[in-house]
């Protein structure tokens, strides 16, 4: 896998405040919408993220940029509403640059994503939510035990997070990553003490608890994919069932752990780098002008189909089922204008595709 270095680089949101974003890597743009628990700087160099950041720039050019009041962005920045993330996100894409691009939303990040991609399809190819949420804890009807658990949570991180002790960030570390390494715990644990204060890390989770981009849900009109492991803790699997089930086409891939999202190490971590490798346009990878509307996974099934293959053989070599061929072909034939596989095999040589196919 290449060894890459981060080009950190700073600009403001519509109402001044300071974000800092990072950019690594080659390929179709990725953005990885905001959430909390982050330092740009020294989560590049964790155990817990490192491994994330280095299989992603392998396949894409990732962006990733520190919420306010956390990491190097402005750490006493307030009102954290879902309009301003949404204009903090529209601030870095726009200070990078995009014109379009893939979008990665993670906890409250998937909120974010999902109001953004509405509000401006034009720029959004794919949206990708991974162990993310559309409503906070306080807008999926808690209980009142749920209600009391929380507002201990608040009181919590406003005693005990800026202590020296590290119970209490071991606390969310078990929550978040309970499959951690004792290296990937510690790592984690320094770096919830670098993302934010006290009082801040309180402001925060406040405010994401009632945040809520369900309405945006059925007007998300680009390829959608849905990651959400079984045993979320922070992040109810449910919560996943639902995202997918309003999106409209959404794909939703459970995956097999109890972490928020998969650690390094963990087969679901795999899975997650391969789902989104599939998903993202086959663009910036040496062979940009053939096909650009294809994903990665619709070219490689074309080179396929061009070296003669059937459904059957291509489900085994891409260890898929015969269905997921048969719908991935559909989009193809769609997205080249072809009736059949004679002609889709026709322009697949005419461009070249077989003789790259056999290098």
């Amino acid at each position: 896998m290449p060894t890459f270095s981060q080009d950190i680089r700073f600009t403001r949101s519509a109402d001044g405040t300071r974000l800092a974003y990072a950019v690594h890597g080659e390929g179709f743009p990725l953005v990885r919408a905001a959430h909390w628990l982050t330092n740009i700087e020294r989560d590049w160099q964790t155990p817990m993220w490192r491994p994330w950041f280095d299989a992603l720039g392998a396949r894409c050019r990732f962006h990733r940029y520190d919420s306010r009041g956390c990491g190097l962005s402005d750490r006493e920045a307030t009102g954290a509403t879902l309009d301003v993330l949404v204009a903090d996100l529209e601030a870095v894409v726009d200070a990078a640059k995009l014109e379009r691009f893939a979008l990665l939303g993670t906890s409250q990040g998937g909120a974010v994503s999902i109001a953004y991609a509405v509000r401006h399809p034009e720029r959004v190819s794919h949206l990708v939510l991974l162990g993310a949420f559309a409503r906070g804890p306080l807008r999926r009807n808690p209980t009142p035990e749920a209600l009391e658990s929380f507002h201990a949570e608040l009181k919590m991180i406003e005693i005990g997070w800026g202590q020296d002790n590290p119970a209490y960030r071991q606390l969310f570390t078990n929550l978040l990553f309970p499959n951690a390494t004792p290296e990937q715990a510690q790592s984690f644990n320094d770096l919830q003490r670098m993302s934010c204060s006290a009082p801040q890390a309180a402001r925060i989770v406040a405010s994401f608890s009632d945040i809520d981009a369900s309405e945006y849900l059925p007007r998300v009109a680009c390829p959608t994919l849905v990651l959400h492991t079984r045993g979320d803790m922070c992040a109810p699997f449910e919560e996943g069932l639902y995202m997918a089930s309003s999106i409209p086409g959404a794909r939703f891939v459970p995956l097999e752990t109890v972490s928020h999202v998969p650690t390094p190490g963990e087969p679901s971590f795999d899975r997650v780098i391969e789902e989104i490798e599939a998903l993202l346009p086959a663009t910036h990878d040496g062979r940009a002008a053939v096909f650009p509307s294809l994903t990665r996974r619709e070219r490689q099934i074309l080179e396929l189909i061009a070296q003669g293959l059937d459904n059957a053989q291509i489900a085994a070599h891409l260890d898929r089922s015969e269905k997921t061929v048969r719908n991935n072909i559909t989009s193809i034939f769609d997205k080249l204008g072809v009736e059949n596989r004679g002609q889709a095999i026709v322009l697949a040589r005419e461009a070249g595709l077989v003789q790259e196919a056999h290098r």
